[in-house]
């Protein structure tokens, strides 16, 4: 008997993605990814609960994804924080101190269709060392809702996501209607870019698994989802802002370093040439209050 919650894969798909059951009829399942941003339908005979020791093994794969992909990023953090510091150093004379340069990160405003995955996305923005306004709408309520949530938060990231999924049935991978909430992506980026044009002073990323890419970048987001309609990992989001989070304004993003430190890579992320969004300050004084100098340690 299956009730909202438990663990299941699809016969049909030989297994391949554990889902969590979100609801059901007595014909159908509605299916969340459990680790990938991906929702779908399937029919009740075609889905099989997991086993404790299935999950287990499950698990212990995509811990070690996730594992490898924050030692990437915590690699090419302590990269740019040597740089900082030599600049720092160089620029304004030798010193004696252990870092003579303070750093303003920018505010993350990050809205997810997804309350579990927002959770743990939060934990990962915490564990970087950044700071992050966190959000749960589903995704039909996110066109309506973002810009009010912007003009509070006063964010220069934002971050759009949630479920989506690509279905043949509805028509071709060009067609928006094809999925399941790529358009309310693209309404909520556009709504943004009316009022805030500028891509270099707030930076959108957008999508979720097989998302429309090519129509949310072309509504105004600089990073999306997912030029080979792939699935994405419920983390990818995170370490593409992070990445602009920790890259100072006066360079700028290099796109292939970002989308490396993703689980999903170059199939299920892709952008556009952006700045980074770190500022730095020169110099640090102990006696006046530290604006912000923690990082991914």
């Amino acid at each position: 008997m299956l009730t909202n919650g438990d663990l299941v894969t699809r016969k049909s798909y030989h297994h391949d993605i554990l889902f969590r059951v979100k609801s059901k009829n007595e014909e159908l399942v509605k299916l969340m990814g459990e680790d990938i941003r991906l929702e779908a339908d399937a029919p009740l005979n075609d889905v099989q609960k997991v086993s404790g020791s299935e999950y287990h093994k499950r698990k212990s794969h995509i811990d070690k994804q996730e594992a490898y992909s924050y030692r990437l990023f915590r690699q090419d953090y302590r990269l740019l924080r040597e740089k900082r510091e030599s600049e720092a150093e160089s620029g304004y004379g030798d010193t004696n101190e252990e870092s003579s340069y303070f750093q303003i990160p920018p505010r993350i405003l990050h809205i997810d269709g997804d309350p579990l995955f927002l959770k743990k996305c939060i934990r990962l923005y915490e564990q970087l060392g950044l700071q992050v306004h966190g959000q749960y709408l589903q995704e039909k309520e996110m066109p309506e809702q973002v810009l009010a949530l912007v003009e509070k938060v006063q964010p220069e990231i934002v971050v759009i996501t949630g479920h989506d999924s690509y279905s043949k049935s509805k028509g071709t991978v060009r067609d928006l209607e094809s999925y399941r909430n790529s358009r309310y992506f693209v309404e909520s980026v556009r709504n943004i870019r009316q009022k805030y044009p500028h891509f270099d002073q707030l930076v959108i990323f957008a999508g979720a698994c097989q998302s429309h890419f090519e129509s949310l970048i072309k509504a105004g987001a600089n990073f999306a989802s997912s030029p080979a309609r792939v699935n994405i990992h419920a983390i990818d989001p995170v370490y593409v802002a992070a990445r602009l989070a920790y890259t100072s304004v006066v360079e700028h993003i290099n796109i292939w370093e970002v989308i490396r430190n993703t689980i999903s890579g170059e199939k299920g992320m892709g952008g556009i040439e952006t700045r980074g969004l770190l500022r730095i300050g020169i110099p640090y004084s102990k006696e006046a209050e530290e604006p912000s100098r923690k990082g991914a340690e």
